[in-house]
């Protein structure tokens, strides 16, 4: 058997970190196992699906990393839902239901104030075929529901009915069929429910795992019914936690500023990001991954905790700045030429371990290239007036700033920040950053004597 498993996104809008973790777990998952990873688009609803988000969604899934061995779309596959469908109502288990979304709604509220579960009573089976004809004179039209085993023959007569399976993430869980309403496969416009044409979809792909996130539990015992009433034995599932904001709130397309686009845009590395996605929220320490192979080889379902994974911006930015202290010239020299820096191997050694992003590495070749505009406190002009007459001459190497300083200090009686920071502030125009013995090559000599009064 070979591994199969998708992620199946809606294309009604940019993915944010949130739904990166479901893809990226399914693709880690798949990539461990030697197997198979469907891109597929619920994109049924013609209304809110659009083809930028289809490209946007595609865009960012490449740059985390994940790329897909077939890609899908929902919109190209009605015909497969309608003959599913149809095997379903030939076998008395798909039934056309007439109540308006008021009327079910004041039937869940009388429910209530009896003190009975909100379930769908099935009043629809009752009807007989002149009664429902004269339902569809009036214009109504019909959605449909599918009849849960949760019954011996008499479905008004439901007994516990317990739906088991193992899960990748939670371990043993159950539940009970009888405590549901049968769900809604058809709309009353037609169209299919993405719990319909999902399982159609992921029998017909072969499909053999089902990794989502936990607020989809309660929905996979009567998943595992459908699967069966199609003939189909039903996937193996594992349900993992959710990415949540550092104040416990769910994630969702509106938070735009947590896009992968955004977070691409902002300069974020890809491993950054998908290192906090997959190991947030797992017993395993939150570090920053190289490679999408080395990801793969730290992947483990069973370390993923039942509690919300909550997800800190700040924290992002510090594994993104560890990442970046480590990158190598040759992984970064495109993307510093990209940015108009002209520089070789030793900028970039120079520089890295001050950068939080790669695009920080501008804010230095200003410094190295010019302009800079200087800055000198009133108590230090006259220091550092006098620091040009001590300037060394020659070659300006790592060890020119050690005897710059050393001759300042024995003239002037200067020492510690009173002698450094007024000669960074004049060069750099900044009170950190770089050694200063390894960026003074990289300036050169014109441009230190330019820069000092």
């Amino acid at each position: 058997m070979t591994v199969t498993v998708r992620f199946a996104p809606s294309p009604t809008g940019h993915i944010h970190i949130g739904n990166s973790r479901p893809a990226l777990y399914n693709w880690l998952f798949a990539r461990k196992s030697g197997g198979r990873f469907i891109l597929r688009f619920d994109d049924t609803d013609l209304v809110r699906s659009k083809q930028e988000y289809v490209e946007s969604i595609e865009r960012d899934l490449r740059w985390l990393g994940i790329d897909p061995d077939r890609i899908e779309r929902q919109s190209e596959r009605v015909a497969n839902y309608d003959a599913a469908a149809q095997r379903l109502k030939d076998a008395g288990l798909l039934y056309p239901c007439y109540e308006t979304p008021d009327e079910l709604e004041r039937r869940r509220s009388r429910q209530r104030a009896l003190g009975r579960p909100p379930v769908y009573d099935r009043a629809a089976l009752k009807l007989t075929d002149d009664e429902r004809a004269a339902l569809e004179a009036e214009g109504r039209k019909p959605h449909w529901r599918f009849l849960l085993p949760n019954h011996e023959g008499n479905p008004f007569e439901t007994q516990r009915t317990e739906v088991a399976w193992t899960d990748l993430c939670r371990g043993e869980q159950a539940v009970d069929l009888a405590s549901m309403s049968d769900p809604v496969l058809i709309r009353a416009d037609g169209t299919y429910l993405y719990t319909f044409t999902s399982i159609v979809d992921d029998i017909d792909m072969g499909v053999t795992h089902i990794i989502r996130g936990e607020d989809h539990v309660s929905n996979t015992g009567v998943q595992i019914a459908i699967f069966e009433a199609l003939g189909a034995k039903a996937p193996v599932f594992g349900h993992h936690n959710l990415l949540t904001t550092r104040e416990g709130e769910g994630l969702s397309k509106r938070k735009g500023a947590l896009s992968i686009a955004s977070l691409r845009e902002s300069g974020l590395e890809a491993m950054a990001v998908a290192s906090l996605a997959v190991l947030t929220g797992t017993s395993q320490s939150v570090e920053p991954v190289p490679a999408m192979d080395a990801l793969v080889e730290k992947f483990d379902l069973a370390s993923v905790s039942k509690s919300a994974a909550k997800f800190d911006p700040e924290e992002l930015r510090n594994l993104n700045a560890r990442l970046v202290h480590e990158l190598p010239f040759e992984a970064v020299k495109d993307r510093l030429a990209g940015l108009g820096i002209d520089a070789g191997p030793e900028f970039w050694e120079t520089v890295r371990g001050n950068c939080e992003t790669v695009d920080d590495a501008r804010t230095y070749w200003q410094v190295v290239a010019g302009p800079v505009e200087g800055r000198i406190d009133e108590e230090d002009r006259d220091f550092v007036a006098r620091a040009r007459d001590f300037f060394p001459e020659g070659e300006v190497t790592r060890e020119t700033w050690g005897a710059w300083t050393g001759a300042l200090k024995a003239e002037t009686g200067r020492k510690g920040r009173g002698l450094f920071m007024p000669l960074r502030r004049v060069l750099t125009g900044m009170d950190h950053g770089p050694d200063m013995k390894d960026l003074l090559p990289l300036i050169g000599r014109q441009n230190i004597l330019d820069r000092l009064p």
